[in-house]
């Protein structure tokens, strides 16, 4: 059974205890806050945004209580127990079959109701449960009251009310889980009741249950699970039995009372009917409503506090298209022009050192080749990638990370989600899609999320329509050479436009290839799905700036660093390498000019693309060194010297413009490839989604360019 744990230990070095280690899972719905309380227990920093389906894969960290260690397993966010999705198996097959020594579940105290629903399916396979109530802070200013000893008594089970953003709670948690792990504690939860026919089933199946499996999972809860026909499930129980049979029978016996008892459990499950999941549902909201009503005091009457007030007009038909049009074009202007100095004063900086590293080579005594390999190769294109890409990324990331953390990315997604079903894809696409926005790699990830393996496909295949973070440097740019071209002056409010009305571009083609993908190779009918609008909270502004640097501007212009650099040297040595009538750079960009033109771009352009399929944050240098390894030879200093190079080797706006649109839409990264393919464990769907979006690029590039020329407009 593959548990995809991803282990992270804290690097504290501590004396060895004299016992092992306890091992405690961290479990609860997205948006609760678990994994803010994993970083305050454990102190390891994984992020914590406002996304269902945040935690993909599991985290595992430690901490010290006494004299103690305590290894603790943060789950992927599950609203249900009930395997719908993969991080809901791996969520269940952790409690399941790992055999924690106590489970951690999270729950919103603003919501309790919704998520009790999990705390009641984690009772019934272990006693060893703690409810977490956290967020009690924001409940607090809603008014809302918590009664937690009622709770207790009614649960049957510790009750700990956390604030974990103060880091409110987290030690009266660790007294909890010390508590039950030591037996200090001991809890008797009070698990619902079912109808009858569903009762006296469980009652029987749990004593042939009994003859043949001594393991620590409740045996009612086991037989439920095999009623409802999880083929999963039964697929762990029978690992588990092969690998710790139970004492005083012989192998052969086992697997015949196995059999016999999985018979027995499908007689059960043909006579409670089809239904039977929707049953047990009902049995588990009912009894959540008995004891929210028992012990939560709201204020009378509706209360629409100030969340509901901004949902109500960022939501709405009438607003919410404006606004996130507006502020994601503000963010672009922001972009676009605040760069615009900090890059050329970097560039002057960088370039400036270009002469003295180059006289060092000479002093060293170094061949003339050498030198120019690693000054006017390797160290020109990382000055390049420096002054043009961090400028740009280190003002759009911390905004494009304000807005997740604030919790106005979901908004978007719950916007698209119709367009999504009418296009015949699942509404938690938008999600995955907007997370494509960050890296498409993470995108494809992501997908995990939607339950159904047909909308999951097309969810991934479609992915890499949307411009990763390594491509908006290259966006910026070419859309204020575009601005330059056209008007004959640099433009914010037309540049900042354009890459909006590309980002518009790449959503419109995901929409459409999703539909084309539904209703061809990838028919079915779209499944619903519940999306959870978390509650708006101030980013804590340090954090996400230390984040959004580290996480993913220093992230992405290491990737650029790192391939820009033997991109440097071998664009360089091509450069500089002769055969025949010129050299072997201008060679391949020749035999490529042909197919360039009829896009509207050039060989150097469409040779960057290939040459960049390593990493998208590199097609923009690669081609600059390109162009300035012929006659070109200017050091790029500033912005201007970039259109001015451009504009030397023949670009109008129309190049500009196709190669925006072909940054957009072509063929994944390698990073995305190897991740699509993983996922898929396919080489038919990996093809595809690299065919998909290069053959759109292509046909539009070429319309476009067509259109253009038949009117004679450049």
């Amino acid at each position: 059974m593959n548990m995809n744990i991803k282990i992270k230990m804290n690097p504290k070095k501590t004396t060895p205890d004299p016992m092992p280690a306890p091992l405690v899972a961290l479990a609860g719905n997205p948006n609760t806050g678990k994994s803010t309380i994993f970083n305050g227990l454990t102190g390891l920093k994984q992020h914590t945004g406002n996304w269902p389906g945040k935690t993909v894969i599991q985290t595992k960290g430690r901490y010290r209580h006494g004299n103690r260690t305590v290894n603790l397993v943060d789950l992927p966010g599950t609203y249900s127990l009930l395997a719908g999705s993969p991080e809901e198996q791996v969520a269940r097959d952790f409690i399941c079959f790992a055999a924690p020594d106590a489970t951690i579940v999270v729950a919103d105290a603003g919501c309790l109701e919704r998520h009790l629903n999990l705390v009641l399916q984690v009772m019934e396979i272990t006693p060893k449960t703690i409810l977490c109530v956290n967020l009690i802070d924001e409940a607090e200013k809603r008014k809302i009251r918590i009664d937690y000893e009622k709770l207790r008594a009614l649960l049957g089970i510790p009750v700990v009310p956390t604030a974990a953003r103060n880091k409110k709670g987290l030690d009266a948690l660790k007294n909890a889980v010390a508590d039950l792990i030591t037996g200090r504690s001991k809890t008797s939860p009070r698990l619902p009741v079912y109808d009858e026919p569903v009762e006296k089933a469980l009652q029987a199946l749990g004593k042939s249950l009994q003859r043949f499996y001594g393991g620590d999972i409740n045996h009612r809860w086991l037989a439920l699970r095999l009623l409802d026909g999880d083929p999963a499930l039964r697929a762990g129980l029978k690992e588990t039995l092969r690998k710790n049979p139970k004492p005083g029978i012989t192998r052969e016996e086992q697997e015949k009372l196995l059999a016999a008892f999985l018979q027995e459990a499908a007689t059960y499950r043909r006579k409670l009917g089809l239904d039977l999941r929707d049953r047990v549902v009902r049995s588990l909201y009912r009894k959540a409503g008995e004891i929210v009503a028992a012990v939560v005091r709201k204020p009378p009457g509706k209360v629409a506090d100030w969340n509901d007030r901004i949902d109500n007009i960022v939501t709405s038909r009438l607003y919410g298209y404006p606004i996130i049009l507006i502020l994601l074009g503000f963010i672009f202007w922001l972009t676009i022009t605040g760069a615009n100095y900090p890059s050329e004063l970097l560039a002057r900086l960088l370039f400036g050192l270009e002469e003295k590293l180059a006289a060092a080579g000479q002093a060293l005594g170094l061949p003339v080749w050498l030198d120019g390999l690693l000054v006017k190769g390797v160290y020109r294109s990382l000055a390049w990638v420096v002054s043009v890409m961090l400028p740009p990324m280190a003002i759009f990331f911390p905004l494009f990370t304000f807005l997740e953390d604030l919790g106005f990315l979901p908004r978007v997604a719950f916007n698209l989600d119709k367009f999504f079903k009418k296009a015949g894809a699942h509404g938690k696409q938008s999600l995955t899609m907007c997370m494509g926005f960050g890296c498409n790699a993470v995108g494809v990830t992501a997908c995990r999320i939607i339950d159904s393996a047909r909308e999951r496909l097309i969810a991934i295949l479609t992915n890499n329509f949307v411009p990763c973070n390594g491509r908006f440097p290259t966006l910026f740019i070419m859309a204020s050479f575009f601005s330059v071209a056209l008007l004959g002056r640099k433009s914010s409010l037309l540049a900042s436009s354009l890459v909006l009305l590309v980002i518009l571009a790449g959503v419109g083609a995901t929409l459409l290839c999703s539909l084309m993908l539904s209703k061809t190779v990838l028919r079915g009918i779209p499944s619903t799905f519940t999306l959870e609008l978390p509650g708006y909270r101030w980013p804590k502004i340090g954090t996400l700036l230390i984040r959004s640097i580290l996480d993913r501007t220093l992230f992405v212009l290491g990737r650029a660093v790192t391939i820009a650099a033997p991109a440097g040297a071998l664009v360089w040595l091509l450069a500089n390498t002769q055969s025949g009538e010129g050299n072997l750079l201008t060679q391949l960009a020749g035999w490529l000019q042909g197919f360039g033109n009829l896009l509207g771009m050039d060989g150097y352009i469409i040779l960057a693309f290939i040459l960049g399929f390593p990493a998208n944050e590199t097609v923009l240098p690669i081609l600059v060194m390109g162009y300035l390894s012929g006659s070109h030879l200017l050091e790029p200093e500033s912005v201007e010297a970039f259109h001015a190079l451009f504009f030397a080797n023949g670009w109008t706006w129309l190049t500009a413009l196709n190669v925006m649109i072909f940054t957009l839409l072509h063929f994944p990264c390698g990073t995305t490839l190897f991740t699509i393919r993983k996922e898929t464990l396919s080489g038919k769907w990996t093809f595809l989604s690299a065919i998909l979006p290069t053959m759109a690029g292509i046909i539009l590039c070429f319309l476009i360019t067509q259109v253009v020329r038949f009117f004679r407009l450049v």
